[in-house]
Formats: structure tokens, C-alpha cells, sequence
């Protein structure tokens, strides 16, 4: 199948899931969580959904459980929105911690940019 195609349909599930997970999911456990990207395979029996789950880790492995528990309702309203695919992927769930990587990832820059502020680097006025 065309790459843009695949694209297509991943692009359209992260819309439907990402609406339904905001709009339509009742259980309290998952918070505040967003799709931040689907992967399909070529075959389009798999799709890979990651999710960023904010909270605690205790909140977020709570909102992953009850994702999973939600898989085959979440399955069902991407085959009712997406009504004209012969197959529906079957949804791999995944924790997306690439939010958390750069949250660390810019402390450590203010980090090291208050530690230039603090011990300004000595330069040699030799050359």
C-alpha cells in the first residue's frame, strides 16, 4: 500500500481516537491524555498508538490500564468512523514518553545555562 495512503489512515485514527478518548471514554483514570502519533502497519492489521499520559507515574500507568481495558471499545468507534476499511488494525497501546525526554532534557539545559551565568567560562585574551 502507498505510503501516503498509510499515512492517510493513520492521521484519520489519531483524529477518531483522540476524540473518542477526550470525548466519549467515562472512566475517571484517564486524565489528560492525548494521541501523539499512530503508526500502521503496512498490512493495516496493526496500528501502533502512542499516547502522553500526564499525571503522576502512578496516574499514568493507572490511565494506561484503563486504556487497555477500553482497546476493543476504542477498536470499535474507529471501525464506525472509519466505515469504509475492509480491516480495522488491531490497536497496540503505548505509553508516549518523549514529553517526559524533553521536559528532562530542558532542565538540564537551564541547568547548565545558570551554571555559565554563575562561573562565567574563562576565555584566554592571549590568541
Amino acid at each position: 500500500m502507498a505510503k501516503h495512503r498509510l499515512q492517510q489512515v493513520a492521521d484519520t485514527m489519531q483524529r477518531v481516537l483522540g476524540d473518542v478518548i477526550q470525548k466519549e471514554l467515562k472512566d475517571p483514570r484517564v486524565g489528560f491524555a492525548t494521541v501523539t502519533d499512530v503508526e500502521v502497519s503496512a498490512d493495516l492489521q496493526h496500528a501502533k498508538v502512542r499516547i502522553s499520559v500526564m499525571g503522576s507515574p502512578e496516574e499514568r500507568e493507572a490511565a494506561m490500564a484503563a486504556l487497555q481495558r477500553a482497546r476493543g471499545f476504542l477498536r470499535k468507534r474507529v471501525a464506525e468512523e472509519m466505515s469504509y476499511m475492509r480491516f480495522v488494525p488491531e490497536l497496540h497501546l503505548i505509553q508516549d514518553t518523549s514529553l517526559d525526554y524533553t521536559m528532562h532534557m530542558d532542565e538540564v539545559f537551564r541547568a547548565i545555562q545558570h551554571e555559565r551565568l554563575v562561573n562565567p567560562p574563562k576565555l584566554d585574551d592571549d590568541q
